[in-house]
């Protein structure tokens, strides 16, 4: 299931989400460009769930926000970005420009953490926007829970698109995250961390809250 668009018209340039975007895009592509030297790379700036709680020096907490700005092949960032596209624009428009990012990243740290707590040994790195994507995504249920989501849907070898309320879609989403999360709890090695998005999806939830209430618009005469 994919999300193509929603009907929920940006009253606002969404300029912060076409910054994040970029950045990601960016620096895919520099991963691209380093070649075997991509390991290092990873390993360095992934978060690590085991030096979060060992920390060797601020390097190790860096990494909670290095790694929001990391994927790991096309799909994963073709994936977090689309996801964002539709979703982020509307959420900036709501909290506003300069609250947008101090809600990503603190959504993306949230995830992070989430991940680390359920994986405390863990020495494998994590890395990718999943998780303050969620906090987007689970912002956007609070403020647009009647929203409709033209998605894609797939029915084994048949393909369907219709449009979903936002509460359905995003109700699935998360539904699917926390099952496959609680299913991999035992799991070693790499692979999703499904408890990041749990995290970065609760966390927007919250922060979220208080902005559920529309803007009221200023009536005035000129005279």
């Amino acid at each position: 299931m994919l999300p193509l668009k929603d009907n929920i018209p940006s009253q606002t340039r969404p300029v912060i989400t076409y910054v994040i975007l970029a950045v990601n895009v960016m620096v895919f592509l520099y991963e691209i460009s380093l070649g075997r030297a991509l390991v290092d790379f990873i390993t360095k700036y992934g978060a690590i769930p085991y030096y979060i709680f060992h920390p060797v020096g601020f390097s190790s907490y860096a990494t909670l926000f290095s790694s929001m700005f990391m994927h790991g092949n096309f799909m994963h960032i073709f994936g977090n970005m689309l996801f964002l596209w539709i979703f982020a624009d509307n959420v900036e428009d709501r909290l506003g420009h300069f609250k947008f990012i101090f809600f990503y990243l603190i959504c993306g740290i949230a995830g992070a953490l989430l991940h680390a707590i359920t994986a405390p040994t863990s020495t494998v790195p994590m890395i990718g926007a999943s998780g303050a994507i969620s906090g987007v995504l689970g912002a956007y249920i609070i403020l647009y829970p009647k929203a409709r989501i033209l998605s894609l849907i797939f029915f084994g070898f048949f393909i369907r698109v219709l449009y979903l309320p936002a509460v359905v879609f995003l109700g699935i989403w998360f539904a699917y995250q926390f099952l496959f999360g609680v299913s991999t709890l035992a799991a070693r090695g790499g692979g999703v961390a499904y408890f990041a998005h749990i995290g970065g999806f609760i966390a927007g939830m919250l922060i979220a809250l208080p902005f559920r209430k529309k803007k009221r618009r200023v009536e005035y005469e000129i005279f």
